[in-house]
């Protein structure tokens, strides 16, 4: 059987890759980063499961290498906060972490799938397993956006774009074409709640701008499907209910619906429009 590596971080997308993985005939090898991989990663049928820090670069491909990986999948969101404050880098990791200009997503991660590419460990796209969960163009629920949410998609593309050239975020939030949020280190669904919270503070029912807010989750420019590859899950709806987002807007193909129909589901009953647009509109 060929083996696979799997860098895998928090939720549940490490878990379906590792099943994907298994599935297609692999055996699957898990790094499994302490600080943020669920310890279910455990009971998925991996041949072997290491646990190690997120700052342990050096024993990562030690431990790819000692196990015959020659290609790793990394998969599960890393929070980007954690490599400036819950973690003691090992040394490579912290050359290389004084080497880069930028310590952005996509500088950073590409740096280390740099290193284990000259360490002979190609880093593939991490939707390779999962392209069924990648979300088809149109609208996706019962309801599609109104027209006021289809001005409020239109403007946030525009923000959102303009952010992710610079790896800030991959989401806004929007309100009659005001950006009430915008995603930096917290990930999406504490900007929503921020968002929420924002809106919740506007006293009175005089306030000339509408509670409805609409979110906006796009791919970067030239996304690099290796990592940072943007998803949804059915937390994401539940999360948007609660701060009063009625409309969510995603890129067709470069977003992964984590729990496939069951975000469908969620967001018809709650009466959340979602709808997938080609990337770049």
């Amino acid at each position: 059987m060929q083996r696979i590596g799997l860098i895998a971080g928090n939720g549940t997308f490490p878990l379906l890759v590792l099943e994907a993985a298994r599935a297609q005939g692999f055996e699957v090898i898990v790094a499994a980063i302490k600080e943020e991989a669920s310890p279910e990663i455990e009971n998925r049928g991996a041949a072997s499961v290491h646990w190690l820090s997120l700052g342990e670069l050096s024993k990562l491909i030690e431990t790819f290498q000692r196990e015959g990986v020659r290609r790793a999948i990394m998969a599960g969101q890393v929070k980007h906060k954690q490599i400036f404050s819950a973690i003691r880098p090992d040394l490579r990791l912290a050359k290389l972490l004084l080497s880069l200009a930028s310590r952005n997503t996509d500088s950073l991660l590409g740096a280390v799938a740099k290193v284990l590419a000259e360490e002979g460990i190609t880093l593939e796209n991490s939707t390779r397993l999962l392209e069924p969960l990648l979300v088809e163009p149109g609208t996706l629920t019962r309801r599609a956006p109104s027209e006021q949410e289809r001005k409020n998609i239109d403007y946030g593309r525009a923000v959102a774009h303009q952010l992710a050239q610079h790896d800030i975020g991959q989401t806004v939030v929007i309100a009659e074409s005001v950006c009430v949020a915008v995603e930096a280190m917290e990930g999406t669904d504490a900007t929503i709640t921020r968002a929420g919270q924002i809106m919740g503070s506007l006293f009175g029912d005089a306030s000339t701008l509408s509670r409805a807010l609409t979110v906006v989750k796009i791919s970067k420019p030239n996304q690099d499907m290796r990592f940072d590859v943007p998803v949804i899950g059915v937390r994401t709806i539940e999360v948007m209910q609660s701060a009063g987002a009625s409309c969510l807007a995603l890129d067709a193909g470069k977003c992964l619906l984590l729990d496939g129909d069951k975000i469908l589901d969620a967001a018809n009953a709650a009466g959340i429009a979602v709808v997938a647009d080609p990337s770049g509109l």
